[in-house]
């Protein structure tokens, strides 16, 4: 008989099977793999927060982008980079329930921010007279912070039905803490927990998917139509639209990998747990250098920073 185990209690994580010497020349790699992260990141953050003439409702969303980057990036790769300097591979249960709220949060709050940046293109796009009209400060900001609630409120009731559930194990088999991987510990049968997960991960993505196909549609639609009269419109809407279009498919190209990998057996686990974080190594990296180069007012302003702050430290040097 499995005896159910208190809590709270500490889990040890699988992680990675490394190779005796190379702890330290992987520590390395997912060290330089977080700092890219936060430089891109913060470069982007930090000029759109400081340059008045990108505080619009692309860039705002941007920024919101930004911000679940890095909430995802952190809350994994550090306690990975522990892994491999340390071979330190026990988390208790409350730092385990934080990093699997804030990876599946990470998850839920990309896919939302993107279906608002889809609805934010289709009104630039399909109504440009109305635009300012109809996004407001007042909606725009109402429609980042439902992005984040609608993600949040998710998450928080998935994660509260593990309140009452007894567990019969600690060893986790995977490199970070999720919601699945802590309920296979479980020492009851949890449908509710399972049909509850399922059906909101399907709603979702089904969503989100609609939202974006519908905005999509319009805008090809309105751009061809516009575009017989002026082929700079037709120009200008995909130039808009290619940095969101890029994001969004590169997430879905990482979600399927991990599904797929899953499906075969013969590969070795280090591969498998390897795509099965491919969506916290590569959007995160890559956003904020298709954003950068996509968008021309974006782009002259990180210049313009770099420039300044160049000068400024020529300056300080000088004196």
């Amino acid at each position: 008989m499995v005896v159910p185990l208190k809590q709270p209690i500490v889990f040890e994580l699988v992680g990675f099977y490394v190779p005796p010497g190379y702890g330290a020349f992987l520590f390395f790699l997912a060290l330089c793999n977080y700092m890219v992260m936060l430089l891109a990141n913060g470069v982007v953050l930090c000029v759109i927060v400081m340059d008045k003439n990108l505080h619009k409702p692309m860039f705002v969303m941007v920024s919101n982008l930004v911000v679940c980057d890095l909430l995802g990036a952190t809350a994994m790769l550090p306690r990975l980079m522990m892994h491999f300097l340390t071979g330190e591979k026990k988390i208790t249960y409350i730092l385990a329930i934080a990093q699997a709220f804030s990876m599946h949060t990470y998850g839920f709050a990309l896919q939302t921010i993107l279906g608002v940046m889809a609805y934010d293109r289709y009104i630039a796009v399909c109504e440009p007279l109305r635009y300012h009209t109809i996004m407001t400060s007042a909606r725009l900001y109402s429609c980042c912070a439902l992005a984040w609630v609608v993600a949040l409120l998710c998450i928080a009731v998935l994660f509260a039905f593990h309140v009452n559930v007894p567990l019969c194990g600690n060893t986790i088999q995977h490199v970070y803490c999720s919601n699945r991987a802590i309920l296979s510990l479980a020492c009851i049968p949890t449908p509710i927990n399972n049909i509850y997960g399922l059906s909101m991960t399907w709603f979702l993505n089904t969503s989100i998917f609609l939202i974006i196909a519908f905005s999509y549609f319009r805008i090809l639609h309105a751009s061809v139509k516009q575009g017989r009269t002026d082929s700079s419109v037709r120009s200008k809407a995909f130039q808009t639209c290619a940095s969101h279009l890029v994001v969004y498919v590169l997430y879905q190209i990482a979600s399927v990998v991990i599904i797929v990998s899953q499906r075969f057996p013969s590969l070795s686990q280090n591969i498998r747990k390897f795509f099965s974080i491919l969506f916290i190594i590569i959007p995160p990296a890559i956003n904020p250098i298709i954003y950068g180069l996509v968008s021309k007012e974006l782009r002259a302003s990180i210049i313009k920073h770099l420039y300044q702050f160049r000068s400024l430290s020529q300056k300080m040097r000088g004196v």
